[in-house]
């Protein structure tokens, strides 16, 4: 067998993302045929994939941006073991190209971004390679789009946290600003729903649990705990849907009376956020 060069290792280096080591390792194994050294280099990649499969992934980049119609907008996340990776250029890197492709193709829905063709192979089998490239566990941890007459994107500094949304009406004055109001709201106050209507029952029920036991551990009388876990109820849709909450930027106005001061009919349609924090 010939001598694996230098510039051999670069190529392939090149090609895959891989370390130089294991590229040169690779090389080696596969006697210089490169189509086998990749195969060999990917076949690395499920192998750590498999092997890190129970580690905790709770770091990551989170990413989001609006299609070119700004009709609709779109947040993915990206996890991993540390914020070390995360900060990686080249995991940044992934993380926008399988956003950018989720816009391209118009993905609605985790699963299916999974499986998109990229650079022909499916989205996941590029993590698999990443992980390879990272020696950590990789997953899509979130993904979420919104649609309507004007949707909205922010990605908080850091990429820990996005939120986007998108509203009922475009033809509005200072709609741009209005609504880079809205998803800055959405990452600063982590509403659970648009409005009380929208709230899960699961969750109803059990914050009407906690108002009862938080009302009977203050000795409160067993026949007005039903009553005052109402009460608390009331106060958790003021505080956590998003039309009612009070606006970050003047808390004399609800979220949805500073959308009515721009537009008397001017709504939220649909939110997502997604947060590593």
């Amino acid at each position: 067998m010939s001598k694996i060069t230098a510039a051999q290792v670069n190529e392939l280096r090149q090609k895959t993302g891989a370390g130089m080591m294991d590229c040169k390792k690779a090389l080696v194994e596969a006697e210089g045929d490169f189509e086998k050294a990749t195969d060999i280099l990917r076949k690395k990649g499920q192998k750590l994939a498999s092997s890190r499969a129970e580690r905790s992934a709770n770091e990551g980049v989170v990413l989001s941006t609006v299609d070119a119609g700004a009709q609709k907008a779109f947040a993915v996340m990206l996890n991993c073991e540390t914020d070390f990776v995360a900060q990686n250029q080249e995991v940044i890197d992934f993380a926008q190209a399988i956003l950018d492709l989720a816009v391209e193709k118009g993905c609605d829905n985790l699963e299916t971004l999974r499986e998109l063709d990229m650079n022909g192979r499916s989205v996941q089998e590029n993590i698999t390679d990443m992980i390879g490239k990272t020696g950590e566990k990789m997953e899509l941890g979130g993904f979420g789009v919104v649609k309507g007459e004007k949707a909205f994107a922010y990605t908080h500094p850091g990429n820990k946290i996005a939120a986007i949304a998108a509203l009922n009406k475009s033809d509005v004055s200072d709609i741009d600003v209005v609504g880079k109001d809205v998803v800055m709201q959405i990452a600063a106050m982590a509403p659970v729903a648009l409005s009380k209507d929208d709230v899960d029952p699961a969750i109803i029920d059990k914050e009407i649990e906690i108002g009862k036991e938080q009302a009977r551990q203050e000795g409160k009388p067993e026949q007005l705990l039903e009553k005052i876990a109402m009460g608390k109820l009331n106060k958790f849709f003021k505080e956590s849907t998003l039309l009612s909450q009070d606006f970050i930027k003047d808390s004399k106005k609800t979220v949805s009376q500073m959308l009515q001061a721009a537009d008397k009919d001017l709504t939220v349609v649909d939110f997502r956020r997604l947060s590593l924090v």
